[in-house]
């Protein structure tokens, strides 16, 4: 006799009643409950099958998921009690069970908007198909009238609802359809209707058959219909009768009048109580326009929703065939024949004293341990074994000295295994194998060295290494347990049943502190309980109602935080928080504070700085400023950071490289026109109070506006979190070289494109210009999120875009980030967007070898890889042991007074461009010679 199951909370749950179903707060990370049907409960999976599984306490439960729309699809829905059901179930911990809800066919409920209003209430009208993707219309099965009876009865009998496409309803819910010939069942697919008479017809039925319906936009007539025009014609007796407007047949129902719902508490509860039919654990089957209607009697039909076949010649190609050539070929070889049969070995043939020789030499062939166990070493050394014994040689003939190998269907020798994978490859593989999953593909994009094949074969080598790591640890902790599973006891203790799930306060109720708390959402600072809040909110935190209503209804309405009070000299009377700053306040004013709420913090006197990126103020440290030409900026718009000791010392880029030299002394931007002789006269240029004198060293020592390289798609940084090296400047596509500015029309430099309108310019004319320079986050669809970087920003999800707009637009109605604004953590919204798209691959290979590849791309390279050699360890970047200086245009390495030369492996000790020089005068001083040949 099945055991009866109660929650924490002690309602009891049967199958097919609808619960919350959720994990942990730590696992789930913060979202909110899956809403589900119970399907089945199930005893431990390792138990004995048959009546003695009935002994043992449940541990699992099937579950057939329902969807919030939210999940499924970018557009908002406002209502959070509206589901979409779904035909699929998966077996979960039956301890995920957190609480009971209803959830009803929209059709079944009599007041919505009462519905709605009471707790733990859903509704649906619809499914989505996780396979499919795509969502369809749900009615009750009892509407289905166009079916022969039998169909329906069996329909009726055995489901509750019927999914189908929403075009196929009206037919589902039509009369049923009888052919004008046979007087039998007009099923939708072969079936014409005559547009005179409004009959129906089989295809087959009629003279001539038709083999296929009419294309859109056409009409067929029936044979009397089409006889009857002809005479009307022919008799010129054809009057056009006034146009009539016919009312269209719906099956929508009928429209419910506004108004206070009706508080009828019984039938509610009848909703609520209402018996719904299962068949199979399933209270619905599609029934579309994929669907045969005779299937439906076979109770083994599959229920689930299906789409078009992707076959015939709307998704092939016809290719017509290859034009005949005056030269006639050689015939093909036959197929199983001597040329065409690649032999892989002949080992079952040979006899034991044979097999025994071949086990002999093979162990001669190498000593290594781990090639011995390679699959493709073993392979090709059966082959090999088996050659030399269909040629009649001798087995001891055969040496694996040659990697390659020539096939018969190949034109050239190629390797029998991979180029051995080198440790940054693996890293890579083991990194981006942990992004994304086994979609190879964008694996293939971060291993561009790799084909898809070595790929394919790495990776279920890679899997077979986890496997055995795993193996090996379980061997070192010994065999594992049997876990020992409860069983009752008694008779009496099935029948008083068992408690499962977790309590709703497991891991998600705050301990109220000293501080006083405020709800992330609400701001309300009140509550009898207090939950923790999802990531992405100013904090941890929400009350009792915002709690309950996320994790149930997954219903978060945020209320935005208060702007700071503008100082005045007047008293004014403390406020609660969200109230109006200006206004008459419809409430008393407060002359006592409460034990919970805490004054608000009293502003220091802490020295201001005014950024010239965002004209706002900020507190030294977070603005930094140069000591020589005192320029003012966010040290996380320019990529700076600084030490807190050394703030009052800190220059700019430009300022620094006048002392170190390491860059250009001209500081031309290389993604601007070039500055007129009027423009340098003023010093320093670029001027010091405008955000443009933040410049970066560009790999060609170079120079470029932090403004114009985040802002150009093609470009990106070496060292996404200092904002250098800019690199990519030759991938610029031409176009922009040469289209010349709307605003300065000079020629010369890069231009970029409004995002609003066709309008391109300098990036550094529309700063100076006033236009809009931001970031927006753009959602996107669920095809594209495999591919696709997603990040988070201020609470908002989706794909980080930087946005140039002119300044006539209208940005009201967009959420841009400015350059400056920052995240929870303080991030700049700069820094975010460099961190996530402007970051360089500088894991897949060194500095040059990244230009050399853009150099291959512009002058369409293409190489084959597999004949690239395995690349060479890369040497460390070279310093200069007088200066320290890492940039020079040669570097020279130092040997010993003695003579003896350093190998380039054993480089220690370089010098620089600058103080070779030095070193030549004063050389045989100090016992150190260079050894002539340069490190470019």
């Amino acid at each position: 006799m099945p055991s009866r199951v109660f929650l924490k909370n002690g309602e009891e749950v049967k199958v097919n009643d609808h619960v919350y179903c959720s994990p942990s707060w730590s696992v789930r990370d913060g979202t909110p409950y899956s809403i589900a049907r119970i399907m089945e409960f199930l005893p431990p999976e390792d138990v004995p099958k048959g009546p003695e599984a009935e002994n043992y306490l449940y541990t699992r439960v099937r579950l057939a998921w329902y969807y919030r729309p939210g999940d499924v699809s970018d557009r908002s829905v406002t209502d959070s009690r509206l589901l979409l059901a779904a035909i699929f179930s998966e077996v979960c911990d039956i301890n995920q069970l957190r609480g009971k809800c209803h959830v009803v066919h929209r059709d079944k409920i009599s007041d919505l908007a009462g519905w709605k209003k009471r707790p733990d209430r859903f509704y649906f009208n619809r499914l989505f198909d996780p396979y499919v993707k795509k969502e369809f219309e749900i009615i009750p099965a009892t509407d289905v009238r166009n079916l022969p009876d039998n169909i329906r009865e069996t329909l009726i009998s055995r489901y509750e609802y019927v999914v189908a496409e929403k075009e196929v309803i009206p037919d589902l819910t039509d009369t049923i359809r009888l052919c004008n010939t046979c007087q039998e069942w007009c099923a939708n697919p072969d079936t014409v209707q005559c547009d005179r008479c409004k009959r129906y017809f089989h295809m087959r039925c009629v003279q001539p058959p038709l083999a296929a319906k009419p294309s859109r936009g056409y009409g067929w007539t029936c044979a009397p219909c089409s006889r009857r025009h002809e005479e009307e014609v022919d008799s010129h007796d054809v009057r056009h009768a006034t146009p009539v407007t016919v009312i269209k047949k719906t099956n929508a129902p009928a429209v419910r009048g506004r108004g206070r719902p009706r508080k009828d508490k019984s039938q509610a509860e009848r909703e609520e109580n209402m018996v719904v039919k299962h068949f199979k654990m399933w209270p619905f089957r599609y029934f579309g326009q994929h669907t045969v209607a005779e299937d439906t009697l076979d109770p083994d039909d599959l229920i689930f929703p299906r789409t078009a076949t992707r076959h015939g010649p709307k998704f092939q190609a016809n290719v017509a065939p290859a034009p005949e050539l005056d030269i006639n070929p050689s015939e093909p070889d036959e197929r199983g024949g001597d040329n065409t049969i690649e032999n892989l070995g002949i080992i079952n043939t040979l006899t034991d004293a044979e097999i025994t020789e071949v086990e002999a030499c093979k162990a001669s062939l190498t000593d290594d341990p781990k090639l011995q166990s390679s699959v493709d070493w073993l392979t090709e050394v059966i082959r090999r074994f088996s050659e030399a014994a269909l040629a009649a040689k001798p087995l001891t003939s055969v040496n694996m000295k040659s990697s390659l190998r020539l096939e018969k269907w190949k034109k050239y020798e190629t390797l029998y295994t991979d180029r051995e994978w080198t440790e940054d490859e693996a890293d890579v593989f083991s990194t981006a194998i942990r992004i994304h999953g086994a979609e190879l593909r964008a694996v293939q994009e971060q291993i561009p060295s790799r084909k898809m094949p070595e790929l394919v074969r790495y990776f279920g080598l890679w899997k077979s290494i986890k496997v055995g790591e795993g193996n090996r640890r379980l061997a070192k902790g010994g065999p594992r347990l049997k876990v020992k599973h409860r069983k009752f006891e008694s008779p009496e203790q099935a029948l008083e049943g068992q408690r499962v799930g977790l309590s709703d306060d497991e891991g998600s109720i705050i301990e109220q502190s000293s501080k006083a708390p405020t709800c992330a959402a609400c701001r309300s600072r009140e509550s009898s309980t207090w939950w923790k809040a999802p990531k992405g909110l100013s904090s941890d935190i929400m009350c009792d109602s915002c709690g309950t209503g996320w994790r149930k209804y997954a219903d978060l309405v945020v209320r935005p935080l208060r702007d700071e009070a503008i100082a005045s000299g007047k008293s004014r009377l403390e406020k609660r928080e969200g109230t109006p700053l200006v206004g008459p306040s419809a409430k008393r004013a407060r002359t006592s504070t409460s034990a919970a709420s805490t004054p608000p913090p009293a502003v220091g006197n802490v020295p201001q700085l005014r950024c010239l990126a965002c004209m706002k103020n900020g507190p030294i440290g977070k603005v930094l400023k140069c000591k020589n030409c005192q320029l003012r900026i966010h040290a996380g718009s320019c990529g700076e950071i600084a030490d807190p000791a050394q703030l009052e010392h800190w220059t700019c880029e430009l300022c620094r490289n006048q002392e170190t030299l390491e860059a250009s002394v001209i500081s031309d931007c290389l993604l601007c026109p070039r500055a007129t002789a009027q423009e340098r006269k003023h010093a320093p240029y670029p001027p010091s109070d405008s955000f443009l004198r933040a410049c970066k060293p560009t790999e060609g020592q170079g120079w470029a506006h932090v403004l114009c390289a985040v802002f150009t798609p093609e470009l990106a940084f070496t060292d996404a979190s200092k904002l250098r090296l800019v690199e990519g400047l030759s991938t610029i596509a031409r176009h922009r070289w040469v289209t010349r500015c709307s605003i300065c029309t000079r020629p010369g430099g890069s231009v970029v494109r409004c995002n609003d309108c066709p309008k391109e310019y300098h990036a550094s004319c529309a700063w100076k210009e006033g236009h809009r320079f931001g970031f927006e986050i753009q959602p996107v669809k669920s095809s594209r999120r495999d591919t696709t970087i997603m990040m988070t920003f201020k609470g908002e999800h989706g794909c980080m875009n930087a946005i140039i707009s002119c300044k006539d637009h209208d940005h009201s109605k967009r959420d841009i980030y400015d350059i400056c604004e920052t995240n929870e953590g303080g991030e700049t919204a700069l820094q975010v967007y460099c961190h996530a798209y402007k970051q360089a691959l500088v894991g897949q290979a060194h500095a040059l070898l990244r230009k050399a590849r853009r150099l291959d791309q512009i002058l369409n390279v293409r190489g084959d890889v597999s004949t690239i050699p395995p690349p060479e360890p890369l040497m460390p970047e070279p310093e200069c042991y007088r200066c320290h200086s890492q940039y020079s245009p040669a570097f020279y390495p130092m040997s010993l007074s003695n003579g003896s030369r350093i190998t380039s492996s054993d480089y220690t000790r370089w010098i620089c461009h600058r103080c070779h020089f030095d070193v030549e005068q004063a050389n045989g001083l100090n016992g150190i010679h260079h050894l002539g040949q340069a490190y470019a």
